[in-house]
C-alpha cells in the first residue's frame, strides 16, 4: 500500500474499562503508536444493568461504524454478551471486505484469530484444586456460554470434572456475563438452594471470582480455610487482593499488540498465520491454599493504589460538579458551555460532542415498542468540538462520515462512546487522546450523565414549546386569530396605564355583529362562524400599529387606540363601513355581513379605568344598535 497513506483501523469492544478489555487495548494502542495507525474504538456498556431498553440505546454505536472506511477491524466481540449484535458486527464487517481480526472466536474462518490456550490453562487450575486440595463438591461460576472463551473454560471443567467422576449438579452451576456483580449473585444464589457449601468455587473470569470472594466472607465463609475460591485472568486486582487469587495468567498485551501487526502485515503485503495460539497458565496462591505467588512490590503497589483513589477521587468531584451544572442549563447553548468547561479535567487533546440531526425533535415512548429506534439518523451535527483548546463546530456532516472531522495525521487514538436515553439514540461523543475511558472508573457514568443532561434539554425545549402554545391558546382566539377576552385585558390594561399617567386621548370601540342568529339558523353555524372571522378581518385591517383588537364575546368584538388626532373615530367608521361592503360585494354571500360600532374618545384623567371605559363604548354601540333597527325596513337583515 501507499506509504504515505494513514492506515485506520476500527475495534469493536463493550466493558471498555475493565482489566480485560484495558490489557488488550493498551497493546493495541502500543503498536498503533509506533506505526503511526489511526484507531477508532466504538465501546458500549452494553448488558451492564439489567435493561434491555438501556442496551438497545447502548448498542446503537456498532450501527454507527461503516467499516468500508477502515482498512482494517479489530473484533473484541468476545466482550459483547448479545448474539444478535454479534452477529450483525460481523456481517457488516463480512460486506465491507477488510482484514479482521477476532480474540479468541472460532467461528469465524473468514477472519483472523488471536486465540489463548483457555481449556489447558483452566483444567490445570482445576486438576490442582482437585489433587492438591483435595476438593470434590466444586460449584462453577461461568460467563454466557454465547462467549467462545466462557464456553471454552465451562467445557474444560466439565471434562476435569467428567475425569475424576465428581458430578456437577445443576444447583452448583451459575451463567452470568462476566461482570463483576456476577460473582457476588452467584454465591447469593448458592447459599439460597440450602444445599451444602462446596469445597471449591471455580469462576471463569477473576472480576468475578473477586465479589464471589467478598460475599462469601460476608456470610460468614473464610477463603481458602471454608471454600477454595479460584479466577481466570490473572489480573492486577487479583493478584494483589488478600487473600491473592489463584488465576490464569494470559498475554493480553501481547494479545492486542499481535492483533494490531496482523492487519499491519496484511495491509503491506503480508501473508500471515489465520490463527495465533498464545499460551496461558495458572498461578497458584493464596486463595486456593498454596503460598503467595510473587505479587508486585508492595511500595509499588500502595503508590498505584493511592494514585487510583487519588485519580477516582477527583473524577467523583469533576461529575458531582459537571452534573449540577448541567442541571442549571436551561437551553442547548447553555448545555455546551458548560460541557467545554470541564472537557480539560477529563484529560484529552480532543472532544467531539456529536448529535443525531433530530435529537430535539419531539417523541413518544408510549407508542409500541420498537427496537428499531435505536438507529442513528442519516446527518450527525457537532456542536461542540474542542480541539488542545479551542472550539469550534461542524453544523451537518453524514453520519456515515463518523468523525466530524478527518485527522492529517497518524497515530490518534479515538473512542466513540454513545449518547441516547433509554432506546432513543441521541448521538455520541469521541474522545481523542485521552486514556479517560480506560483509565477511569466512572466513564460509563459520565456519559449517561451527559445523555441524560442532553435528553432533560430536549425535554426543556419542548416544554417551552408547549408553555408558549398554552400560553397563545390562552389569550388568542382559535376561530379569529386575533387576541380573546384575556388577551385583551393582559395587553391593554398596561398601556391603558401608561395612557392615563401620560392624559393621552384615546379611542375604544366596541364592536357587535348583526344577523348572527339568522346566519346560524338559516345557513348553520359554520357559515356563522365564516361570517364571524368575516368580521374579525374587517376589524384587522381597520387596526393601525397602536392599536389592540380582539374578539371579546360570541360575536363581540373590541379595538382599543392608544393615541389619536381629531376626527379619528368619523375616519375608522366610514373606513369600516366601506371594508364591510367591499366584503359583501367581493364574496357575494346570501346574506349581507353587517355591524354596529360604538366608540368612545377621551382624553383620559387619573381615575380612568379600562373597564370604565369598555362599558361606555358597550352602551354606545348598543344605542346604535338600537337606531339601526328603529330605521330598518322590513326587509333588512333580521337581528
Amino acid at each position: 500500500m501507499n506509504s504515505d497513506r494513514i492506515i485506520s483501523i476500527a475495534v469493536v469492544v463493550a466493558g471498555i474499562d475493565e482489566e480485560y478489555q484495558v490489557n488488550i487495548i493498551s497493546g493495541i494502542n502500543s503498536f498503533a503508536k509506533e506505526n503511526n495507525i489511526n484507531i477508532a474504538y466504538f465501546a458500549a456498556f452494553g448488558g451492564m444493568l439489567a435493561s434491555k431498553r438501556f442496551d438497545i440505546g447502548e448498542y446503537s454505536i456498532y450501527d454507527l461504524i461503516d467499516f468500508s472506511r477502515f482498512d482494517g477491524a479489530l473484533l473484541m466481540t468476545n466482550t459483547v454478551n448479545d448474539v444478535a449484535v454479534k452477529e450483525r458486527i460481523t456481517d457488516k464487517v463480512k460486506s465491507a471486505g477488510i482484514p479482521a481480526v477476532v480474540f479468541d472466536c472460532a467461528d469465524y474462518p473468514e477472519f483472523y484469530n488471536i486465540a489463548i490456550n483457555n481449556s489447558g490453562a483452566m483444567s490445570e487450575l482445576i486438576e490442582h484444586v482437585i489433587n492438591e486440595h483435595n476438593a470434590k463438591v466444586i460449584n462453577y461460576i461461568s460467563g454466557p456460554l454465547s462467549n467462545p472463551e466462557a464456553r471454552a473454560r465451562y467445557e474444560a471443567f466439565l471434562n476435569v470434572m467428567g475425569e475424576h467422576e465428581l458430578k456437577v449438579e445443576d444447583d452448583r452451576v451459575y451463567f452470568g456475563e462476566f461482570r463483576t456483580h456476577d460473582g457476588r449473585i452467584a454465591v447469593e444464589e448458592f447459599i439460597a438452594t440450602g444445599i451444602p457449601m462446596p469445597d471449591a468455587i471455580i469462576c471463569a473470569n477473576d472480576a468475578m471470582a473477586l465479589t464471589a470472594v467478598t460475599a462469601l466472607e460476608k456470610n460468614g465463609y473464610k477463603v481458602p480455610d471454608d471454600i477454595i475460591v479460584t479466577g481466570f485472568d490473572y489480573t492486577y486486582s487479583a493478584r494483589n487482593y488478600c487473600p491473592a487469587l489463584s488465576s490464569v495468567k494470559r498475554p493480553l498485551f501481547t494479545a492486542g499488540y499481535k492483533a494490531c501487526s496482523i492487519v499491519y502485515d496484511i495491509l503491506n503485503g503480508g501473508d500471515p498465520q489465520k490463527e495465533i495460539l498464545l499460551d496461558a497458565y495458572p498461578v497458584f496462591s493464596e486463595s486456593c491454599g498454596c503460598s503467595s505467588a510473587d505479587g508486585d512490590d508492595f511500595a509499588d503497589y500502595k503508590k498505584r493504589t493511592y494514585r487510583k483513589t487519588e485519580t477516582t477521587n477527583a473524577n467523583i468531584s469533576m461529575l458531582n460538579r459537571l452534573t449540577a451544572r448541567l442541571a442549571e442549563t436551561e437551553d442547548a447553548s447553555e448545555h455546551f458551555d458548560v460541557i467545554e468547561s470541564f472537557i480539560e479535567e477529563i484529560g484529552c487533546e480532543r472532544f467531539s460532542l456529536c448529535l443525531t440531526e433530530d435529537w430535539q425533535d419531539a417523541y413518544n415512548f408510549s407508542t409500541v415498542f420498537d427496537t428499531s429506534i435505536g438507529g442513528y439518523a442519516g446527518y450527525m451535527t457537532a456542536p461542540l468540538i474542542w480541539d488542545k483548546g479551542e472550539r469550534r463546530s461542524v453544523g451537518y456532516y453524514p453520519s456515515s462520515k463518523m468523525f466530524p472531522e478527518s485527522f492529517e495525521t497518524g497515530g490518534n487514538i479515538s473512542y466513540f462512546l454513545p449518547l441516547h436515553f433509554r432506546e432513543r439514540c441521541l448521538g455520541y461523543y469521541i474522545m481523542t487522546n485521552g486514556d479517560f475511558p480506560i483509565n477511569s472508573l466512572l466513564c460509563h457514568t459520565l456519559t449517561m450523565n451527559i445523555s441524560n443532561s442532553i435528553e432533560n434539554i430536549r425535554k426543556l425545549f419542548h416544554l417551552n414549546k408547549t408553555m408558549d402554545e398554552l400560553n397563545r391558546l390562552y389569550v388568542i382566539d382559535p376561530l379569529c386569530n386575533i387576541y380573546n377576552r384575556n388577551g385583551f385585558i393582559n395587553i391593554a390594561d398596561d398601556l391603558f396605564r401608561e395612557c392615563v399617567a401620560d392624559h393621552r386621548t384615546v379611542m375604544l370601540s366596541f364592536v357587535d355583529m348583526d344577523g348572527l342568529k339568522f346566519i346560524n339558523d338559516n345557513y348553520g353555524h359554520n357559515e356563522g362562524d365564516m361570517a364571524i372571522q368575516r368580521l374579525a378581518g374587517v376589524i384587522q385591517e381597520c387596526c393601525g400599529q397602536s392599536s389592540i383588537c380582539a374578539r371579546f364575546g360570541g360575536d363581540e368584538f373590541i379595538i382599543f387606540f392608544s393615541s389619536i388626532n381629531e376626527g379619528f373615530a368619523e375616519a375608522l367608521e366610514r373606513k369600516f363601513n366601506a371594508k364591510i361592503e367591499s366584503s359583501n360585494a367581493s364574496i357575494r354571500k346570501p346574506y349581507q355581513l353587517s355591524a354596529s360600532i360604538g366608540s368612545i374618545v377621551k382624553k383620559l384623567e387619573e381615575g380612568d379605568t379600562l373597564y370604565g371605559i369598555i362599558q361606555q363604548a358597550d352602551e354606545k354601540m348598543y344605542e346604535i344598535k338600537k337606531q339601526k333597527k328603529r330605521s330598518r325596513r322590513s326587509t333588512d337583515i333580521p337581528e
